[in-house]
């Protein structure tokens, strides 16, 4: 059997069996190395050597976690809050919350998610900032936590695919370098066009989730809020830790962040300047420095050990040529049938990314084949770029290890009463690669 499909079977059957996704993850690991072939020495060390492709991201996460822990500190997100809550609140206590303000809440998450990949490129950094404070106002509000994780996952993944700035830039070089190396020269400007059809995909599953799925109110049990801070609980409204001077000093160190990391275009560097204004400024009392930092990087950390995993799981699935032959076998099935090639294609870019977690790191997976057969098969240059940059964004909801399903967890599951595999990833994946894959094949058809 093919080493990649076992492989992928296993993880996510474990991680429907609510088994942690680290350790669903390694023991993916060892049943896809030994299915290729590769012995379980061999499987080790491949999967160890693996880990350093996704170091310094794991590094970056940890960081900006500090970054948001520090940033609590200044009282702006507890300001936020309270300016939300005046917003969308003027009901009287018992009043059965209106759909109008939950929607409203659902569509300003979407946009500030949307913000964070090319606007304001922090990825999921605004998440343990922005969310944990906000949990009280979802109670208050009877939203479903799932339409919450829609609605960050769309905005984590959309802007990348069709938009050329920020994350977007680089999804889109990606495609266009690894397109031209294997023989078929586009241009980064195809890419907006391409990935217009399938980007339109993506906004029907986010209406799907919210206006038909998850749109009834849902009801969460209050107990004792965890100390992420997750709903401020009564004090909803509460006053911010230190006054305007703190605010001020939480938004120079913001814009010192993102001026750094534009500059460098290190997340590692940009959260470290960061971190400086906020200890400089001495929004951080130097007492309380080494535990507010420590808490914030543990907050973050998880996920950059599920990144670090998902890279040494991509490396043994590499090493044992199974993805390669996998591809091969699609090639050998479709023959000249150009529908049933672009569905196959489509879905083993599902597969691929389900697996590692990163649809930047599916795409020289793929396009190594796909390029070539692309070609052979008739497709337009532009029907090819929309094949190849769809096929690699499939997958990146619903996938386990991936940051834009790890992300929303972390933040929605700050009081413990959010499940990532059953409230982020099943729903994540039901309505995005669904009508990706639907809207994926249209484009490759018609473009």
């Amino acid at each position: 059997m093919n080493a990649v499909l076992l492989s992928l079977v296993v993880l996510f059957g474990l991680s429907l069996l609510r088994v942690n996704v680290i350790f669903s993850m390694l023991t993916a690991a060892v049943v896809g190395g030994l299915t290729g072939g590769l012995g379980m020495t061999h499987m080790v060390e491949v999967f160890t050597e693996g880990l350093k492709d996704n170091a310094s991201i794991a590094l970056s996460y940890a960081l900006l976690g500090a970054f948001a822990a520090g940033l609590t500190e200044t009282g702006l997100p507890e300001r936020l809050v309270k300016r939300a809550v005046r917003l969308v609140s003027g009901k009287q206590p018992g009043d059965t919350p209106r759909a109008a303000a939950r929607y409203g809440v659902l569509v300003a998450i979407a946009f500030i998610a949307c913000l964070s990949q090319n606007a304001i490129p922090v990825h999921i950094a605004f998440i343990p900032v922005l969310i944990p404070p906000l949990l009280a106002l979802f109670n208050s509000l009877q939203l479903d936590r799932r339409a919450v994780a829609c609605a960050l996952t769309f905005g984590l993944i959309t802007p990348y695919m069709f938009l050329p700035v920020g994350f977007g830039a680089i999804f889109h070089e990606t495609v266009v370098s690894n397109m031209t190396m294997n023989g078929l020269t586009v241009s980064a400007s195809m890419l907006p066009k391409a990935m217009m059809i399938p980007a339109v995909g993506m906004v029907v599953g986010l209406m799907t989730a919210l206006a038909l799925s998850y749109r009834k109110p849902r009801t969460y049990i209050v107990g004792t809020e965890s100390a992420a801070g997750a709903g401020m609980g009564e004090a909803e409204a509460a006053e911010p830790r230190t006054g305007a001077g703190g605010t001020w000093a939480g938004l120079g160190a913001v814009a010192a962040m993102l001026a750094v990391q534009l500059s460098t275009g290190s997340m590692i560097y940009g959260a470290a300047a960061g971190l400086a204004v906020l200890l400089i400024t001495r929004v951080i009392a130097w007492s309380r420095a080494d535990r507010v930092l420590t808490d914030g990087m543990r907050s973050m950390a998880y996920i950059g050990f599920v990144m670090m995993s998902a890279s040494g799981l991509g490396a043994v699935l590499r090493e044992t040529g199974h993805i390669e032959s996998l591809v091969q076998a699609a090639v050998h099935t479709v023959g000249d049938n150009r529908a049933l090639a672009a569905l196959l294609m489509l879905a083993i870019g599902l597969l691929v990314t389900l697996g590692i977690g990163s649809s930047f790191s599916t795409i020289p997976l793929i396009a190594t084949v796909f390029v070539p057969l692309c070609i052979e098969l008739g497709f337009s240059p532009l029907a090819t770029v929309a094949l190849i940059g769809t096929a690699a964004a499939l997958g990146d909801a619903g996938s386990p290890a991936s940051d834009s399903t790890l992300g929303p967890t972390a933040g929605l599951n700050a009081d413990g009463r959010h499940d990532h595999i059953w409230d982020t990833c099943i729903p994540t994946f039901l309505h995005y690669n669904v009508p990706l894959l639907l809207f994926g094949f249209i484009a490759a058809m018609v473009l």
